[in-house]
């Protein structure tokens, strides 16, 4: 963090004085202080969401661009570039000794090894997709995602689920079941995206208290670097590579692929900081709905009778689940205020 100015007292001789009509702003310290920080902190962690799932949204469009490259040597190499881009982030923000502390803090490292593993496999599942002509199949895993969280609060957190909770996950097995008829096997790639992510949001949740966004995405490519450069040297002794056969523009896409990747991840962290699960949950919408509409409008991809059938399932358990989100959100607003200020 970068000192504060001090003011020269000198320099305030020619200010007015404040008009006795205009109100003067909350002391440091104040409710109406704390709670205008409060607000800060949601719009920016709003804002971050919004970027970061928007971004996931047209990713598609970028892995189309990248063919004739494959599903591993694009994960290769946003990992490799990742790892590069947040070498320069930490150097610009000088955060090296919070990096070296990271990284020497077993649970710490720990917790977010995990989390480079769940993103790896979420990557390499969703990019096999893409570049497989199965974009609307990624982008169900994202609309079933919210479900999964939901799973895991009561599985991993213990919680107990509301009626309207409930409704929506046993209606999101109905749903896993239509389309389940509709592609003839399980949509495991959705089912596969679905779980990863919902686990890494979970994992990321749990740890973002104790590590900012950067370096957080620096811990998790740095897990994953080695396996990644491995992978490149690999596919390019096996003669199949692509990052210097297609030409100067080719390789200047997969360069790229660092900062395409590592944005919106550091815009995900931020956002997660700052926000609560339930906003979290609602602004992820997002990024399926516009992979969605780029499978259709863009890749041209066909959605049979009973496959909109599955999805229409899935979008009245999300319908739900929101309806839910929303007013246990104005219930405990509601009682927050309904709580006397203390005196102090």
């Amino acid at each position: 963090m970068g000192s504060v100015p001090i003011p020269d007292p000198s320099s305030q001789a020619n200010v007015p004085a404040p008009s006795a009509s205009a109100p003067a702003p909350p002391p440091a310290g104040s409710p109406g202080a704390a709670a205008r920080t409060a607000d800060k902190d949601t719009t920016a962690g709003i804002l971050f969401g919004i970027g970061a799932y928007g971004l996931w949204g047209l990713l598609p469009l970028y892995f189309f661009v990248l063919k004739p490259a494959g599903a591993v040597e694009i994960v290769a190499n946003r990992v490799v570039w990742s790892l590069l881009f947040c070498a320069l982030l930490v150097t610009v923000t000088r955060a090296w000794p919070v990096l070296v502390a990271a990284l020497r803090n077993r649970a710490v490292f720990g917790s977010l090894a995990l989390a480079a593993f769940l993103i790896a496999i979420n990557w390499l599942t969703y990019t096999y997709g893409v570049t497989t002509n199965q974009a609307v199949e990624t982008s169900l895993g994202y609309f079933i995602n919210p479900l999964v969280s939901v799973l895991l609060g009561v599985f991993v957190l213990k919680e107990k689920l509301r009626p309207l909770q409930w409704a929506a996950v046993a209606v999101g097995f109905v749903a896993v079941g239509v389309l389940t008829y509709s592609y003839g096997k399980l949509p495991w790639i959705a089912l596969t995206l679905a779980f990863s992510f919902g686990l890494y949001g979970f994992v990321k949740k749990r740890v973002g208290s104790r590590v900012d966004a950067i370096t957080s995405l620096s811990v998790e490519t740095i897990v994953l670097a080695p396996f990644a450069a491995a992978a490149m040297v690999f596919l390019d002794t096996s003669g199949v590579a692509t990052l210097t056969t297609q030409g100067p523009g080719h390789f200047w896409l997969l360069l790229a692929s660092g900062v395409i990747t590592a944005v919106p991840l550091v815009f995900f962290g931020a956002s997660a900081r700052r926000l609560p699960m339930t906003t979290i949950g609602l602004l992820q919408y997002f990024a399926p709905v516009l992979q969605f509409i780029v499978a259709l409008v863009v890749f041209g991809e066909v959605m049979p009778a009973e496959r909109w059938i599955g999805f229409g399932v899935v979008w009245a358990a999300l319908l739900l689940l929101t309806v839910d989100m929303l007013r246990t959100a104005r219930k405990n607003a509601a009682a927050r205020r309904r709580v006397p200020v203390q005196a102090g």
